[in-house]
């Protein structure tokens, strides 16, 4: 057994059982790989994947129990490359964070650049995406720490950490109508205008949907969009009332419009850090993520990871 026949297990099922796309992704061939596979299979002696001739269709019930072992093997290889590199060069290596448009842009600048600071040799690459696509990068080892609203809780692979809540906010042109009333506004009154929001899985956009559904109302949505900045833009414009992140609004940099408090309106969002189970984290990384979440302490952080998944229960 060796590691290139369960890295060629591992890639087939995740290469929909395309034993050409799995020999690009290992730079091998084809046939190369169709060896490998048959090898493993001869020595356990079952066979790992259903065939329609020769070519792949899925996993047998026995590929079914060996996957998550060779998913498990495959990661503690990969810890104890990191663990070697960690003792060598401390302060040295590359980080990798995958988050959302409205967390890369409002939430972790000031985290990166104080990062870059302690870190100076450490090459830091931002990666953005929605939040289920933050969730497969943390699964297929691109990203190291994910960071995102929704989505990351769903995997039983990641744990999931709470960092901040919040809560959406309404902008509007300066003289909208809604100014002009006194108190709280009502969904039915903001229902009386075109609505520009998140798209759906993004941002909150569930708990904006869940609020007019409780109430029976069907709101004008005109346009989403994945960030913020968009749907101010077209709020500018004048298209529509926009809800957005409460975190999303600068006075300074949105002079050209007012804001309006929903935290009323719709439930409080957690924005959560995502991290891949059993996987090796660099001591940089830790000091990442303290410097975002200051209670997610190293000592915290490998407490959780060490936390059968389910049993951890964090707000």
């Amino acid at each position: 057994m060796n590691f290139q026949q369960l890295r060629s297990v591992r890639e087939a099922a995740r290469c929909g059982f395309n034993l050409t796309e799995v020999a690009a992704m290992l730079h091998t061939s084809q046939p190369g790989v169709s060896r490998q596979i048959r090898e493993l299979e001869e020595e356990l002696g079952v066979e790992i994947f259903a065939r329609a001739g020769k070519r792949l269709t899925g996993l047998t019930p026995p590929g079914d129990a060996l996957l998550p072992i060779v998913e498990r093997l495959l990661l503690e290889a990969d810890n104890l490359r990191r663990v070697g590199k960690d003792f060598k060069a401390s302060e040295q290596g590359r980080l990798s964070i995958a988050a959302t448009h409205s967390q890369a842009r409002y939430a972790l600048p000031q985290v990166v650049r104080d990062f870059r600071v302690l870190f100076p040799q450490v090459s830091l690459h931002l990666h953005q995406g929605s939040p289920s696509q933050v969730a497969q990068m943390l699964l297929s080892g691109e990203a190291d720490i994910g960071v995102a609203t929704e989505a990351l809780a769903g995997y039983d692979a990641l744990l999931t950490l709470p960092c901040y809540r919040w809560t959406h906010s309404i902008v509007v042109p300066p003289e909208h109508p809604l100014l002009a009333h006194t108190g709280p506004i009502t969904l039915e009154q903001l229902a009386c205008y075109p609505i520009i929001t998140y798209e759906l899985g993004y941002t909150g956009r569930a708990h904006i949907d869940e609020a007019f559904a409780r109430e029976g109302i069907t709101p004008d949505i005109v346009l989403s969009a994945m960030d913020a900045d968009v749907i101010k833009t077209y709020v500018e414009l004048g298209m529509g009332v926009g809800i957005v992140a409460s975190v999303a609004v600068d006075a300074e940099r949105d002079r050209h419009l007012r804001l309006i408090d929903a935290g009323h309106l719709f439930e409080v969002n957690l924005t959560r850090l995502g991290l891949r189970r059993g996987a090796w984290l660099r001591g940089y990384a830790y000091s990442f993520i303290e410097s975002f979440v200051p209670t997610l302490t190293r000592a915290v952080v490998e407490q959780a990871m060490q936390a059968p998944a389910g049993s951890l229960h964090l707000s």
